[in-house]
């Protein structure tokens, strides 16, 4: 049997409460579970009593193979039990996509073309601008 520690939620509608669990990973995430070793409420101002773990059993069902989710991972980490988890900063939800990344590059690309012709057009004006200021003295004499 495969072990996993996780929260399981609870609360109204927009009041999440979360336990913190030990299930099997092929129970439903607010199904059966093993044993409730904790409590997460992210609704409480004070961040210190926001979680509430049992360290000896969560060290025990760690011992007998049990698997932490990133979050309940995070929270062992601060209470001394574990290592901290990498946790991503972006999802790839938040990322564009791939219509989006060429309409992008296309959008760059003529820029780009726009400065450079700019650029062209006002290289080649001051190139004829000092002719014509040189052949002015010319011919003046």
């Amino acid at each position: 049997m495969s072990l996993s520690i996780r929260l399981a939620r609870g609360g109204a509608r927009k009041k999440p409460f979360y336990r913190v669990v030990v299930a099997d990973k092929r129970m439903p995430r607010d199904g059966r579970f093993i044993e409730k070793i904790g409590y997460y409420n992210p609704l409480l101002a004070e961040k210190d009593k926001r979680v509430t773990l049992d360290g000896e059993r969560a060290q025990h069902w760690l011992a007998r193979g049990a698997q932490p989710s990133r979050r309940v991972a995070l929270f062992l980490h601060k209470i001394g039990i574990g290592e901290k988890p990498e946790i991503p900063k972006q999802t790839k939800k938040a990322l564009p996509r791939k219509k989006e990344l060429e309409r992008r590059e296309a959008a760059l690309k003529t820029k780009e073309e726009k400065t450079e012709e700019k650029t062209e057009g006002k290289t080649e004006e001051k190139a004829e601008g000092k002719q014509s200021d040189a052949e002015k003295p010319a011919a003046d004499e």
